[in-house]
Order: C-alpha cells, then structure tokens, then sequence
C-alpha cells in the first residue's frame, strides 16, 4: 500500500473533476485526482466527445442523400456503420489521453483506483477488481466528482443487448432496424437522429407535451415537425409501462393521454429517461453528507456541509451538462485555495442539442419570463431568410430571442438552425453584460454568416429588421 499526502483530492477525472484538478494545481495546490477508469468520465469516454463523431457521420449520412441537390450524382455508396463507430472510439481514446497530458503539463498526480473519502483528510483507494486497498491519501480537501449513470427504472428491464443504455447505443457494430427511444431529452434526441440517418426506423416515445421539454415551445414543436419530416415516428403525452426484451427484439407498453394501451414491438429499445448520481460506496453516508433527491447538495462555492468536501458536476445536480461541471470545477479550486472567486451563475448556462436540425439556448423561455412577471418583446427571425443558410442549404429553423420590456435586458435566447451551437455563445456573452436589445442589433455582424439572425431577431424585437 502506497500513502500520500496532498492539499487536494479530487474524485473522479470526468469535465468536473479534471477540470478542477488542473486549475487547483495552477494555484499552488498539490493535487491528487482519483479515477478507477480513464480519464475524462462519462463526457470524454461514452458520452459528449464520441456521441458527437457519430452525429457528424450522420450529417454526412443526410448529405448524401440529398447530394445531388449539391451536383453530386452518386449511383451506389457502400456505408460502413462499424467504422462510424470505430471512428468515434479513435476520437474519445484521443481526448482521454489528452487529459493524461494536462495532468502531468500542470503537475497533477493520478492514482488509479476506486476512492472512498473516509473524512475530509482521508481518502481510501481500492483495486476496482480485487478490491484490495492500493493506496492511502492524507488532504486538507476533497471535491467529489464521481458523476452520473443511466436511471433506471424497474420497468424498462434493460439487458444492454435489446433494450441499450445510451452507452451501449455508441457501442453497436450493426445498426438495428427500428428502435424505439424512450425519452425525449437532448441524450435521445441526438440519438435518434443518427440512427435514422443510416435508415433505422424510429419511434420516440416522451410522456411529456413536447420532445426536448426543457426548451421553448416553439423550438420543441419545430424539432418535432423536422424529425416528423426525416421519417421519425413521435409519440409524446405518452407514458411507458413496460419495456422488455424479447426473442426477436423489444416490446414496449405505452398509455396514451386518452388512457388507451398500445404495445410497441421494435428490433431494439433505447432507456434514455434521465441520469442518477454515483453517490453510492463512496462514504458519503458515514460522513454525513446531505444529499436531496440523490443528488449531493452543495452551496455557491460547492461546499457540502461537511467541513473540506466539496461536490461538482453530476453527481451535485442537475442541470447535467459537461460545461456546468467545468465551471463548478473552477470555483470550487478557486475557492479553496483562496482565489477571488463570484460562484456559478446558473441562470446563465447554456444548453445545446446536437442533432439536426441543432437546438440551444440560454436563459428564460418565453412561458418562463411571462410566469415572471416580464413585459416582453419577442424577437424571431428564420433561417428561410437568411442568405448564408441558403447557400449552405440548410434552412430549417430560427433564432427567438426573449426581452425585458421596460429595459431592453435580454431575458433568453432559443435558436434552432445550423450551427447554433457554436452561436449561442455570443447570446451567453450578452446576458453576462446585461445587453440590450438595440446593443445587439446595432452591432455589426458580418455578411453573410448564420449569425446575421441574431442581429435581426434583435431587431425584430424592436419593430427594425430589415430583411425580414
């Protein structure tokens, strides 16, 4: 058994902890990270970095369905649906590896193992197989940072062979053909789209309104009618009772808002209703640590409330996103060692959807504002009238932007386009200042760029676009 000591310890390497790690050492912290697989978590190794190599295959896929649009007259296409995979496997070892870089470029060391925080000085490691405890580490400080899983739900019997975990969904070499998705948040809305580009045929079951629920209306009732359009069957205001394997495949029993029963047969079904937290053997009941709802509550600055532990990212609650938990990692390193530090403004955390047509957004709906108590003007501009989606052909969708009446403040932005991923930054950016309305539209935004419909939302808003 080796022992250690350190300033720092941090459990779990994922974008919470290893973020947290690097930034600690930055200040002058020794720091020791904890992780019992590769490095990067969930993010790096089966969730964000892989999941979005196989959507890039699956905008190639709907490409060249349409490539003679383009002048591209392809008579016969051999598609390797293993190598989209193989692919995106090569991309993730990348990433992880690239951790293992940071690490030893900001001087942090990684002990490999399953860690349990016997108090805020102590950490036990153990041997994920044997279970053999490898090493003992004495801290002045522990930040939890172990994660989320798939939830599970006693009714939906998943066997990982037929009814699939979203991990398992990126592991397949065949691409069945249907597949019913249960779950209609970002995890299986993305997933549902690059099965249906390389031709499965799938069903999406919600017991929400809306697909992506989170989101503003009328980017969810747009998503829905795009995916409508690209073959896809929607079921929303629809529960699952049971979802099984069976000889041939899957069944699913679904209720239907009216009480009607409906069994459901597919070749495979997908479990993508939600996460829960890794809180389990890792000693946080014998510390006390309280925890609502299974999740790790924790203040601004990421204290538990036990003296010297900390929690960032999944396993600390929702929203479940890779960036809130880099943000959470910073403050919490900042703030032990003493740094200037403002906490997470969680108002302001952007969320992104990476199918196609793309979904994201930052700040209040428009229900949400009006539930506030806002006046509002409401600012939307299609990309049909945009220029740059014309001549890349793509589109669908539209910019909606969400202001406070009385002073101009933007309240939220919501887009559903192409590329509005990389756009909402510079709405996230105009939150953090307090813009305006008229600030956003009266700056200059080059032509012609997709981002031109930010530009002429705002203006909308205030009764001034000009191209639409």
């Amino acid at each position: 058994m080796t022992q250690h000591e350190c300033d720092l310890v941090v459990v779990g390497s994922g974008p919470g902890g290893y973020v947290a790690a690097i930034r600690a050492s930055q200040l002058g912290l020794k720091t020791i990270c904890v992780e019992k697989d590769k490095l990067g978590g969930v993010c790096l190794n089966v969730g964000c970095i892989p999941s979005k190599s196989l959507l890039k295959n699956a905008e190639y896929m709907n490409f060249f369905k349409n490539a003679s649009d383009f002048g591209f007259n392809i008579q016969k296409m051999d598609v390797d649906f293993s190598r989209a995979i193989d692919r995106s496997r090569e991309v993730a070892d990348r990433m992880s590896n690239g951790v293992s870089f940071l690490f030893k470029k900001n001087k942090v060391q990684q002990v490999t193992g399953h860690g349990t925080v016997l108090s805020r000085s102590t950490v036990e490691v153990r041997d994920p197989n044997t279970n053999a405890i490898t090493d003992t580490i004495s801290c002045k400080n522990v930040i939890i940072a172990t994660g989320a899983r798939t939830r599970m739900f006693p009714f939906i019997e998943v066997d990982h062979k037929h009814v699939w975990t979203s991990t398992d969904a990126i592991f397949q070499r065949e691409n069945p053909g249907s597949l019913i998705v249960i779950g209609a948040g970002a995890i299986g809305v993305e997933l549902a789209y690059f099965y249906n580009a390389y031709g499965t045929n799938v069903t999406i079951v919600e017991m929400m309104p809306n697909i992506v629920p989170v989101e503003d209306i009328d980017v969810s009732k747009e998503l829905e009618r795009n995916f409508k359009k690209a073959g896809m069957n929607i079921l929303t205001q629809t529960r699952v009772i049971s979802a099984k394997p069976t000889k041939k495949g899957v069944e699913v029993l679904v209720e239907k808002k009216d009480g009607t029963q409906e069994t459901l047969i597919a070749d495979r079904a997908l479990n993508a209703v939600g996460v829960q937290a890794n809180i389990e053997g890792i000693g946080l009941e014998q510390l006390g640590v309280k925890m609502e709802r299974g999740w790790i509550v924790v203040d601004k600055y990421l204290r538990t409330n036990v003296e010297g532990v900390y929690a960032v990212g999944d396993v600390a609650g929702p929203p479940w996103l890779a960036h809130k938990a880099s943000a959470e990692g910073i403050v919490c390193a900042e703030f032990i060692s003493g740094h200037e530090t403002h906490g997470v403004d969680y108002g302001n955390i952007p969320g992104c959807t990476y199918c196609n047509p793309q979904v994201a957004s930052v700040g209040l709906t428009e229900a949400k504002a009006r539930e506030a108590g806002y006046e509002l003007k409401v600012g939307k501009f299609p990309f049909t009238a945009s220029g740059k989606a014309h001549g890349i052909g793509k589109t669908a969708g539209f910019v909606k932007l969400i202001f406070d009446a009385k002073y101009g403040e933007l309240l939220g932005a919501h887009m559903i386009g192409p590329d509005v991923t990389e756009m909402i930054a510079e709405l996230g950016l105009a939150r953090s200042l307090e813009a305006t309305g008229p600030t956003l539209f009266r700056t200059i935004h080059a032509h012609p760029t997709l981002s031109e419909a930010v530009m002429e939302a705002a203006a909308s808003a205030w009764g001034e676009a000009v191209n639409f």
